[in-house]
């Protein structure tokens, strides 16, 4: 997305934020195809048969923004970034739902490589990594914001950056300590033993 699209996104959601209706209504197709793309990425993640679909997804995450209650939306960075953690309430809900309906279901290692945290993950593998990424945020919570806006939301460095309101070379020291992170406590969880 061009910068020009960018700034009329944010233009749009701030005119939202101070309650301009038309706004949302110009806003929404542009949103939910960016939103799609991301709950695309994350839907080729998943399992094969997953129950969830991606427009499941999308929609789900976009009647909770929209539901959102006095709400700033700073900018395109800003909204995407609560969208990224509206997906990853509810990729870790369905999981969780499904490993209940599966009673015992165990967590299986999860590979990291430089592009992303993991592939092909499993319901275990979903909840496994929420749960050492909520561990993650109570110990640092920056490296766990960065994961959830790299990750769950797909953004790239330089508007992880923009959205935190920090340095693209401090996101990138936090994104590549907070995988080796996440890498260690993962197989750790996994295995038992390091």
């Amino acid at each position: 997305m061009d910068e020009r699209a960018q700034s009329q996104i944010t233009q749009m959601l701030q005119d939202w934020s101070d309650g301009n209706r038309a706004a949302l209504d110009r806003l929404t197709p542009l949103v939910y195809a960016e939103l799609h793309r991301l709950a695309h990425r994350h839907m080729n993640r998943e399992r094969a048969g997953h129950t969830l679909q991606t427009s499941a997804l999308v929609n789900e995450a976009f009647l909770r923004l929209v539901d959102q209650k006095n709400v700033r939306w700073n900018n395109r960075a800003h909204f995407f970034g609560i969208a990224a953690q509206m997906m990853r309430r509810i990729l870790v809900d369905h999981a969780r739902s499904h490993l209940y309906a599966k009673r015992g279901a165990g967590a299986v290692h999860v590979s990291l490589d430089h592009a992303a945290l993991a592939s092909n993950e499993t319901s275990a593998e979903v909840t496994a990594l929420d749960e050492a990424l909520s561990k993650l945020e109570s110990l640092d919570p920056q490296q766990g914001r960065v994961v959830e806006l790299r990750f769950f939301g797909g953004l790239t460095i330089k508007e992880t950056a923009e959205a935190m309101g920090i340095s693209v070379d401090r996101v990138k020291c936090e994104w590549s300590t907070a995988k080796a992170w996440l890498y260690r406590e993962m197989k750790f969880s996994n295995d038992g033993e390091l």
